[in-house]
């Protein structure tokens, strides 16, 4: 079984810089799991800056829907594998299954379970959603939920979990 790393945080929270940090602990060839898709240009900008702050040694495999599928075809193919992150992907799905919150934390459920089946280490980056006010539209309470059920789900089957804060992780678990 390998080693599992969760990394929550709010916005620019430094927590994706510290999961790389993480990861460069880990010789090339390190994998990207990215679950963002450029669909503006902001986004578009995001992922480059992203990809810059990278460099050499990193390979990216994009997957915006079916990480867990996407984790299996590239087991044992790197060192360490970084998912970045958890709540976009969640974000995705929702779209994807027109908000059915029960097959979103089945998804959950289901890529946690097989942690213990991968031997490639495994960071991912997840944002803390919950501790701000509550949002005004149901889709947006829908998606903070998620977030924190997908989050505790993800934690408690991590091996460590840290929050970034102002760019200062501290250690969870």
């Amino acid at each position: 079984m390998s080693k599992i790393v969760l990394v929550t945080g709010g916005a620019r929270s430094g927590k994706s810089r510290f999961a790389e940090q993480l990861a460069e602990g880990y010789p090339p060839l390190r994998g990207y799991l990215a679950t963002a898709e450029p669909r503006d240009a902001e986004m578009t900008e995001r992922i480059a800056r992203h990809q810059e702050r990278r460099g050499a040694g990193w390979e990216t495999v994009e997957e915006p829907l079916e990480l867990l599928a996407a984790l299996q075809r590239n087991e044992g193919r790197y060192s360490i594998f970084l998912v970045d992150c958890i709540t976009l992907w969640l974000s995705n799905l929702l779209f994807a299954l027109e908000g059915d919150a029960s097959q979103i934390i089945s998804r959950v459920r289901e890529l946690a379970a097989a942690f213990s089946t991968f031997s490639t280490p495994l960071i991912l980056v997840t944002n803390e959603v919950g501790m701000g006010i509550v949002p005004e539209h149901p889709l947006a309470r829908t998606f903070r939920d998620l977030a924190g059920e997908a989050n505790q789900i993800i934690a408690a089957a991590a091996d460590e979990v840290y929050v970034s804060i102002s760019g200062m992780p501290l250690k969870l678990k």
